[in-house]
């Protein structure tokens, strides 16, 4: 697989974006070798005997393929879209403000929000199999009819019944712990190459083992699910009459629970070392309690003597989750307040108006929520038949089911009308700006060049749009937190189409059908993200658009929720940072080629690298979105100060190339527009270089057709990237430039 090195010169070490393309693609030739890694994450170069082993600027090519990394599987892409809520909820808790002083108060609520949705995992799965099939189904003869999977247990007693059902919950607890345990085996050997600790919060990802943090935080929502799970049985067991027994277990279990919150937000306990596993023993005997506990509680609903009184659905369910609504409610809200609060008052530098993570969160309850909802109507409508209308399951499913499915769909319309408003409304800006750029870029174009002029303008006020997004996405969070906050009206016992009608005199059977509306659109957007995924993994085109999502929300280690997909950047970080300070080592000069997400790769790894290192390597960003989305969605760990040091590590021999067609990457420190000032002094002002995209609108006498736009898509053969890397390379063959000495302290 591997073959020796080169005893010296330069070594071109390209890395691809999201498209996750293949080897050949990377590096633009026909037959490739792999050098190091292995099928998910390696290193590749040109054959020997291919006559294009070495570039044209005379060094050697390698590439990077990552793309396997977050994906590798149709199964594991599938996974991807049904933890996507716990995904969403540990990004928020990375998208904190960069004030220091709310980063243990927010690390505590987005952890605690995260072991809600734990809780409404298990709740919905309890839904399912303790309230529709073991209390509903199992009790009317139309509902057994024609199922014999069923109709064994029809004849049994409740509490047979309950325990019996009981283990679907147990084994979705169980079946969610097994994956989310496995995937540490994967990145175990790939550590940083040397054990300094991080001096920077981004570099730190490069450091991390995780498994210990992923550990502690995998035993405490463990013991959550379990006792979440007694919750509901102990509460059906004493609407019944409750014994001795069954009030000593209601508070053990509640102990457990209260027990489970403190151990998230103290923490001391959670964010140890990983070689300190003093603490260790506490969250996994609270595991080993809830599992004993749980088996307990099974035992005393099977052999508790009580009479069940069995009408309407499962006693104390509907409370429960309504209950777990109004928790979620109040997290966010108070997540809103400490963001406020903390956020940084200078207006042009307050990303997503200080409240990125509670944006996030709110979207990651409101998806978690959607999900339960859905699945407990689906399995609802399963049930029912061919039964006539309000005679069947699914007419007495929970109350806050119904308003959740409600406020989704509400929160999902007016972000849709809020869009289509805001696309109009900024359209003649956003063309009055790209106008502006063409009309600079292409001041003597033909007339006969206006349909591609056009087509330019289009494409540049396309990804002018990015921009626009943010405030479209603070509008859904807080659309979201509000739809999660509706739920708790349950409490009152009503429904939407009861309270609708009173107030505001829109006829129930509109809201009946919006709410059945909004179910099947939950449905809509559960099996497009399937579609997505399976198209994500066997076509490279479709994972340019959609792949986006999964790297981004899998790039981050999981530090708020252990059942979040694993993080790819715990192997690929230090792999690359291993990789460059090997090729060093050997003689070499390493020149960095990062396309898009590779390009934050990459600069991870650039923080990573011992001085010595650092002296000899050269960076060269194409399409990054450093400064546009990651120093907006993450400030705490990409800042200007993040970038400065980024630069200085490898001397500021960096070149980041970006485009206005692009609607992802942009410039670092300084746009150089034709006709604006440059703001900026020192090396920082010599990174960026803007590409006129396309070249030119006429089309070339060996041609039929005018230059492409290009716009987020990488063109390692184009004159302009080849004329930045060949300065690299001969910057990399003369000292260092001078440090930057506007760079901020940290």
């Amino acid at each position: 697989m591997s073959r020796p090195e080169p005893p010296g010169g330069i070594v071109e070490l390209r890395v691809h974006g999201v498209s996750g393309a293949s080897a050949e693609q990377v590096l633009e030739l026909r037959r490739t070798a792999q050098v190091a890694g292995d099928r998910s994450g390696g290193f590749y170069r040109p054959l020997p005997r291919c006559s294009d082993t070495d570039g044209a600027r005379g060094v050697t090519l390698e590439a990077y393929r990552w793309g396997d990394l977050p994906s590798g599987t149709v199964a594991r892409t599938l996974a991807l879209v049904f933890l996507l809520p716990f995904m969403l909820a540990n990004v928020a808790i990375w998208m904190r403000p960069a004030n220091p002083g709310s980063t243990t108060v927010v690390k505590s609520l987005c952890r605690v929000l995260g072991l809600t949705l734990t809780a409404l995992y298990v709740l919905a799965i309890a839904g399912v199999a303790l309230d529709l099939i073991a209390w509903r189904c199992l009790a009317s003869p139309r509902c057994l009819a024609g199922r014999s999977w069923l109709s064994w247990l029809g004849g049994q007693p409740v509490g047979l019944r309950l325990a019996v059902l009981a283990l679907v919950p147990a084994a979705a607890i169980g079946l969610i712990w097994r994956l989310s345990s496995r995937p540490e085996r994967t990145f175990d050997a790939f550590r940083p190459p040397e054990k300094a600790p991080p001096d920077h919060p981004l570099g730190a990802l490069g450091q991390w083992d995780a498994e210990p943090l992923v550990g502690r935080l995998r035993s405490i929502h463990v013991a959550a699910a379990f006792a979440t799970l007694d919750l509901t049985l102990l509460a059906a067991r004493a609407a019944s009459g409750a014994s001795a027994v069954t009030v000593a277990l209601a508070v053990v279990t509640g102990a457990v629970l209260a027990t489970c919150v403190a151990l998230l937000c103290f923490t001391p306990i959670i964010d140890r070392a990983a070689a300190d596993r003093r603490l260790d023993r506490v969250p996994r005997t609270l595991r080993t309690i809830a599992v004993i506990l749980t088996v307990v509680v099974v035992a005393d609903v099977l052999a508790s003597p009580a009479p069940w009184h069995q009408r309407g659905g499962l006693p104390g369910y509907d409370a429960t989750l309504t209950w777990l609504f109004v928790t979620q409610t109040t997290l966010l809200a108070a997540l809103g307040v400490v963001l406020l609060w903390r956020r940084d008052r200078r207006g042009d530098v307050t990303p997503l108006f200080g409240l990125g993570a509670l944006v996030i969160a709110a979207t990651a309850v409101s998806l978690g929520v959607a999900y339960s909802a859905e699945l407990v109507y689906r399995v609802a409508d399963f049930l029912d038949r061919d039964l006539p209308t309000g005679e069947g399951i699914a007419t007495g499913t929970p109350r806050p089911y119904t308003w959740a499915i409600y406020g989704f769909f509400r929160a999902v319309l007016i972000t849709l009308i809020v869009a289509g408003l805001m696309i109009l409304i900024s359209r003649p800006g956003r063309y009055r700006v790209a106008a502006a750029i063409v009309e600079r870029d292409y001041p003597d174009a033909p007339g006969q060049t206006e349909p591609r002029l056009r087509q330019v303008r289009q494409a540049i006020a396309r990804a002018r749009l990015t921009e626009k997004l943010v405030p479209l996405a603070v509008a859904y969070g807080c659309l979201a937190g509000l739809g999660t906050a509706t739920t708790t009206i349950g409490l009152l016992e009503l429904f939407p189409s009861d309270v609708i009608e009173q107030n505001i005199k829109v006829p129930a059977d509109v809201v009946t059908f919006g709410i059945a509306f909004g179910s099947w659109l939950i449905a809509a957007i559960i099996l497009g993200l399937i579609i997505g995924g399976v198209f994500a993994f066997r076509s490279l085109p479709f994972r340019r658009h959609v792949g986006v999502l999964w790297d981004l929300g899998t790039f981050w280690p999981r530090a708020a929720h252990p059942f979040a997909p694993s993080c790819y950047s715990e192997r690929a970080v230090p792999e690359l940072a291993r990789r460059i300070t090997y090729l060093v080592s050997q003689g070499n000069a390493v020149l960095l080629t990062g396309h898009s997400h590779g390009s934050v790769l990459l600069a991870a790894a650039v923080l990573r690298l011992p001085p010595e290192v650092g002296s000899r390597v050269a960076l060269l960003t194409l399409g990054s979105p450093l400064r546009r989305l990651y120093g907006r969605l993450f400030p705490a760990y990409v800042d200007d100060a993040t970038l400065r040091e980024i630069g200085g590590r490898i001397g500021w021999r960096w070149l980041n190339l970006w485009r206005d067609t692009d609607p992802i990457g942009g410039w670092i420190f300084s746009a150089h527009r034709p006709g604006e000032q440059t703001v900026v002094e020192g090396p920082p002002a010599a990174v960026d270089r803007r590409l006129r995209d396309p070249s030119d609108v006429v089309t070339p006498p060996s041609d039929s057709v005018p230059p492409r736009i290009h716009g987020h898509c990488p063109d390692e053969s184009d004159g302009s990237f080849a004329a930045a890397a060949r300065e690299l390379v001969r910057r990399l063959g003369r000292p260092a430039d001078p440090p930057d000495t506007t760079a901020p302290g940290r």
